[in-house]
């Protein structure tokens, strides 16, 4: 059959790829693979990168090609048969990924190349594809025996099966629950945003009242806003215990023994490569040097922001008890009473500031934000197909008219799409002659849909998330790098990888790029002065608090893989209340399985590297504080940060292009400083 996942040129086909069509291409793609590569080794003696390295890039691309729309659909349109055919071709991948990187006369002529005259003559982009691919052979077992060979390809492809399987529970746990409310008196406390959508979700399933779901736009204003402490309790309880053995749905979709399986043959794997653990090996291929540095690094946070977090919870529980008189604060009240809390001190919501934040103006001053920075112009393409109506296609070109990037947008949340945000490379850029190919991304969002005959309303938050993601896609097209290997985000080390998409969310709290951001849907007028001073006031309300919850997940991620026993199994539980008592403010209830739906360590690229948030914010923070120096907008440290940051991808190491744009190594003060701690060091 005509298979459009096969050759197809240009931007994918979306509307003609189907289920049936992904195993019939990826096990074609993988023989012809297969086949390419062992006659280029065939051909040649001595190898170079024309004769060698371009090629496989070309190799490699085709099958990229082909999986990247199917990676995709299965996260945003996901189905039950391309689901199952999605699963089918996890293990072929990684067993054809595992062999590759044990071909013993491919890293032989790598070697060849790197310690041959051929080496000298490339340039650093070159240089660093070779030094990477080295690096990736150890890291795939090709200094092992024969057993040890097969044993790691069986584990890399359970663990990429098994990764698929906690985020299938993960999708399916979260879509199964939802809650109808037909008595309006429930409904009290709720913003008129909240009680429409859950309106306009009810009649989607056509059902009478309102419906709520564990959607984050659902969930969230219910935690942060309904007056029915049942309520809150019930939409909470089944929120944390998703794909677990408690709550709704208790174990229909455990994770629990998904998880014990992935830590421990992460501890196997590491192991078989003669490292101690998988914080190790996790390490090998990121900024930090070691996990004493790592875990020095995060409890240093820690001691600097405990205190503080202490005593805003503590305020949260007061404030509680003499203005609501509630005296034991469970952890569905938290978000509750400390919006009520922010009210009172800032009289802000983020209720009160979606008007301004309409996504028919949001978008545009996001474009103007990058175009002031990059001079950049960016526009709407009509004519591309997408995966679904909502979506749309974006062209990014620089002054002198020149393509750099396109990108699909993917903004709201809806049923078969996985939760959270994300960028996604759709094409990468390369050279081919005198062409350069585009580079293309996904954005992908899960906003508040827009509500009747009313504009999409961002919160603060969604704004946020909006400018991070756009971050991403900014790095991945960007790039001036020819290769395929180190262009974009391609060979970034991932802890550095969330620098420039949390440097982007600075601008969110800058007035003069508040003013291309915000204007009111109905009015056209602009936030207002005293509106943008209780913003700011409020900006590091409970950061402390929020902080140390960031420091919760990374220190029991890294601590999950440096510590695991085979004696003892992965100790989950046990690792996270060890945790919780050095870092935690908010004792969650015992039902409480936050770890089940922990997809960025089980089914991302996160297992030992969460910590990378907190490490890149450093960088961002000391980055953005560049800007704050000379200008937001100055035009001269815009286009420092494009040329040593954005455009060079991973063709160098990120510290070495961190002091290009700096001028020094980054240090803790700005993100200390904007986060409300700069002087808050307590034992």
């Amino acid at each position: 059959m005509e298979n459009p996942l096969i050759d197809y040129t240009g931007l994918p086909p979306f509307s003609k790829i189907k289920p049936e069509h992904v195993v019939p291409a990826v096990n074609l793609l993988l023989d012809q693979c297969r086949r390419d590569i062992q006659s280029l080794l065939t051909l040649n003696e001595t190898y170079t990168w024309d004769n060698l390295l371009q090629p496989l890039e070309e190799i490699g691309e085709k099958l990229d090609k082909a999986w990247s729309p199917v990676s995709h659909l299965n996260s945003v349109a996901n189905s039950k048969t391309l689901r199952e055919a999605y699963n089918e071709c996890l293990p072929l991948l990684s067993e054809y990924a595992t062999e590759m990187g044990q071909n013993e006369s491919l890293f032989k002529a790598y070697k060849q190349i790197a310690e041959g005259p051929e080496y000298h003559r490339l340039n650093v982009a070159q240089k660093k594809i070779i030094d990477n691919a080295l690096r990736d052979f150890r890291l795939s077992g090709i200094d092992l025996d024969p057993k040890e060979k097969a044993r790691f390809k069986t584990i890399m492809q359970e663990l990429s099966s098994l990764a698929s399987r906690f985020s299938d529970h993960l999708l399916d746990a979260t879509h199964a629950w939802k809650k109808q409310l037909t008595d309006e008196t429930k409904l009290a406390g709720l913003p008129a945003s909240a009680i429409a959508l859950a309106k306009q979700m009810a009649e989607r399933e056509q059902m009478e009242g309102w419906v709520f779901n564990l959607e984050f736009p659902s969930y969230l204003p219910v935690m942060t806003y309904a007056d029915d402490r049942a309520l809150r309790e019930e939409v909470y309880t089944a929120y944390v215990t998703r794909a677990s053995d408690a709550g709704p749905h208790a174990e229909k979709w455990d994770n629990s023994p998904v998880m014990e399986e992935i830590l421990a043959l992460k501890h196997e794997m590491a192991n078989l490569l003669r490292y101690h653990n998988y914080a190790e090996y996790s390490l090998a291929t990121k900024m930090a040097a070691s996990t004493d540095q790592v875990m020095s690094f995060l409890n240093e946070l820690a001691e600097r922001a405990l205190s503080v977090a202490r005593q805003e919870l503590d305020e949260v529980r007061a404030f509680a008890e003499a203005e609501h008189g509630l005296r034991a604060l469970e952890a569905w009240d938290v978000p509750y009473y400390s919006e009520k809390l922010r009210q009172q001190k800032y009289n802000i919501s983020q209720e009160e500031l979606k008007p301004y934040f309409p996504a028919s103006n949001v978008l545009p001053g996001l474009f103007s934000v990058v175009k002031r920075l990059y001079g950049l112009e960016i526009s709407k393409s009509e004519k591309v197909e997408v995966w679904h109506p909502d979506v749309a296609f974006y062209e990014i070109r620089d002054r002198d008219g020149l393509l750099r990037g396109q990108f699909f947008l993917d903004l709201y949340a809806r049923p078969h799409k996985r939760g959270g945000a994300w960028m996604g490379d759709c094409i990468s850029r390369k050279r081919m002659g005198g062409h350069i190919q585009t580079p293309v991304a996904y954005l992908v969002c899960n906003f508040s849909p827009p509500v009747g005959e009313d504009p999409a309303l961002f919160t603060h938050d969604e704004v946020l998330t909006l400018f991070h993601e756009f971050g991403h896609g900014l790095h991945h097209m960007l790039t001036q790098v020819d290769y395929l290997g180190v262009s974009g985000i391609s060979g970034v080390p991932w802890d550095a990888v969330e620098l420039p998409s949390q440097f982007m969310e600075n601008w969110c709290w800058q007035r003069e790029a508040l003013d291309l951001i915000a204007a009111h849907y109905q009015t056209g007028a602009s936030l207002p002065e005293e509106m943008f001073q209780r913003m700011l006031a409020a900006r590091n309300f409970q950061s402390a608090m929020q902080m140390v919850r960031q420091l919760e997940f990374a220190l029991f991620d890294f601590r999950l893989h440096a510590e695991y026993d085979p004696e003892k199994g992965a100790r989950v539980s046990e690792i996270l209340e060890a945790v919780r008592q050095q870092v935690a403010v908010i004792r969650p209830p015992t039902f409480n399985r936050f770890p089940h739906s922990f997809s960025h360590i089980f089914a991302g690229g996160y297992a030992a590297g969460y910590y990378s948030y907190k490490w890149a914010e450093v960088l961002s923070s000391d980055a953005f504080s560049a800007f704050e120096e000379h200008g937001i907008f100055d035009e001269e440290t815009g286009r420092r940060f494009l040329s040593t940051i954005l455009e060079q991808g991973g063709s160098r190491e990120p510290m070495e292009l961190f002091i290009a744009f700096r001028g020094r190594e980054p240090k803790i003060d700005a993100l200390l400083r904007h986060s409300g701690l700069a002087v808050s060091k307590t034992a």
